[in-house]
């Protein structure tokens, strides 16, 4: 989408005076606690529901389109999606779209976990959670809506086995239920398992659910289903587990802290973003050898193998970025190879210090400069404002993806910038984010520089492609203020200068 379409968008928000964010974000972070023993009433029907499970990345994919029933005898406005008490924590991007009316955007959607309860013994019983998809419009009897309901979960992977020798394949398990999980009864359901290679060496088959092969395989495809459960109760599982190869790096960032800083009299976009960055797949079960390893990447560069390590993080900037800079806790790093473009998108390659094997980290930071003018935008109406447009997420783009556990975004505006407002825009799986305001002080500020921060969980490489915009006032006496005070500041020193050189110190005779 070009920047003045983008620009457009969003000159209504200038007149609000609160913040303005996407359905998606607005309502994850509304939070709706229920009763312990709180148990959807059985209100909709998932009369036909197809389930994707996308392994092919560092983290799962999951994609459920369902065609659900009003089976009440009044209208319907909610629709429960219950999760697993210790995996509900894990879940990002939760997304859900009206299937024929997929242009309208994510529908709203709000968290509501269970309040805790003890039993006899003191443990908690809080076994299920839920997010509550409010619809657009209510369903009335015996209405029909087709969903689309997406999210990952992060940490779900495990190596198998969980030590391995320095070039040996790895290889990751991941356990599900061949039924959906649904708060609703489900008539009729498949699942497809998408993985990365063919090399799939175990993987649970069913037993009297079907009359054909269970799964049934097609390339990297495995297709569970489809199942009668119209007789099966809601929230019944059936245990499935997959082992494949993944012999990639299975790439997770602790904290992820990214900082844009905008400077208007410079004319100046600065980013620098700071990582701490683990690999949790399968370690070493010997010690490492940098003999072994020097041949290794002789036939990984050559193309006649793989290797679970990682060597390298390639990272595309925007057309027109300069003076990038790569650094980690000992200090420059020389091994990066930076090809800038104006044109496509730039390419910062970077090389850690060792390879990362699994269990291993490094932290690091990388930061580079854009001209303003290819983000920024001043708006006619209303007077002195302006619009920012960057990317939530920027880093490596890896094939196999990187999970980003907690995820810190501060955009420093320069001082005096009032009216501060932001939006999400583009994309799908909008993470949450909770916002704070602030003022970040700087070398020769006066009150410091006006900063919006956002943070959020669970965010993924996919985040990518949404873009964060923000409106903020700015007026001419704001941006005259850091030079006046300046100005200021000198003609005191100069005045002081003078009259301290004024002072008559000479030793003299005294008069009678």
């Amino acid at each position: 989408m070009r920047f003045s379409s983008v620009v457009s968008a969003v000159v209504g928000l200038c007149s609000a005076s609160t913040y303005a964010v996407s359905n998606s974000t607005t309502s994850q972070s509304t939070q709706k606690l229920l009763k312990g023993d709180f148990k959807p009433a059985q209100v909709f029907e998932n009369t036909n529901l197809v389930r994707t499970v996308n392994l092919e990345k560092g983290y799962v994919r999951e994609t459920t389109n369902v065609l659900i029933t009003n089976t009440d005898k009044n209208p319907q406005s909610e629709y429960y999606v219950p999760f697993d008490y210790d995996v509900i924590g894990r879940i990002g991007g939760f997304d859900v779209r009206d299937k024929k009316n997929a242009e309208k955007g994510s529908l709203e959607v709000t968290v509501a976990p269970l309040a805790e309860v003890l039993d006899a013994s003191g443990n908690s019983s809080r076994s299920t959670q839920y997010y509550i998809v409010h619809l657009d419009e209510p369903v009335p009897p015996k209405g029909t809506v087709t969903l689309s309901i997406s999210y990952h979960i992060l940490g779900a992977l495990k190596p198998l086995p969980a030590s391995i020798r320095q070039e040996e394949k790895q290889y990751l398990t991941y356990d599900f239920s061949a039924y959906a999980p649904s708060a609703y009864k489900t008539v009729k359901q498949k699942t497809k398992v998408k993985f990365p290679s063919t090399d799939v060496p175990e993987y649970t088959t069913t037993e009297g659910l079907t009359s054909n092969v269970d799964p049934e395989k097609q390339g990297t495809q495995y297709s569970y289903g489809p199942y009668d459960t119209s007789k099966v109760s809601p929230g019944t599982t059936y245990p499935i587990s997959v082992r494949y190869e993944f012999n990639k790096p299975l790439l997770v960032c602790s904290v992820l802290e990214r900082d844009v800083e905008v400077s208007h009299w410079g004319g100046n976009l600065a980013t620098e973003e700071r990582y701490w960055l683990r690999h949790d797949g399968a370690s070493l079960s010997n010690h490492f050898s940098r003999v072994a390893w020097s041949t290794q990447s002789f036939y990984v560069n050559a193309g006649q193998m793989s290797t679970s390590a990682l060597r390298e993080l390639k990272v595309p900037l925007r057309p027109g970025s300069v003076d990038p800079y790569f650094t980690d806790d000992i200090g420059n790093v020389s091994t990066s190879r930076f090809r800038p473009n104006n044109v496509r998108d730039a390419s910062l390659e970077l090389k850690p210090r060792y390879p990362l094997f699994g269990g291993w980290k490094y932290s690091f930071r990388i930061g580079w400069n854009n001209a303003l003018s290819s983000f920024l935008r001043k708006l006619k109406t209303p007077s002195d404002a302006y619009v920012l447009s960057v990317p939530l997420v920027q880093g490596p783009k890896m094939a196999e993806g990187i999970q980003y556990e907690q995820f810190v975004l501060r955009v420093i505006l320069p001082e005096g910038a009032t009216n501060v407002n932001y939006q999400i825009h583009g994309g799908t799986g909008v993470p949450t984010l909770h916002a704070e305001h602030s003022l970040h002080k700087t070398f020769m500020d006066t009150l410091g520089r006006t900063e919006l921060k956002l943070s959020g969980t669970n965010v993924v490489d996919e985040a990518r492609d949404i873009n964060l915009l923000v409106t903020y006032e700015y007026t001419l006496m704001s941006a005259l203020r850091k030079p006046l005070t300046i100005v200021a500041g000198f003609a005191v020193v100069f005045v002081v200068v003078y009259l301290v050189g004024s002072i008559d110190t000479s030793i003299g005779k005294k008069r009678r």
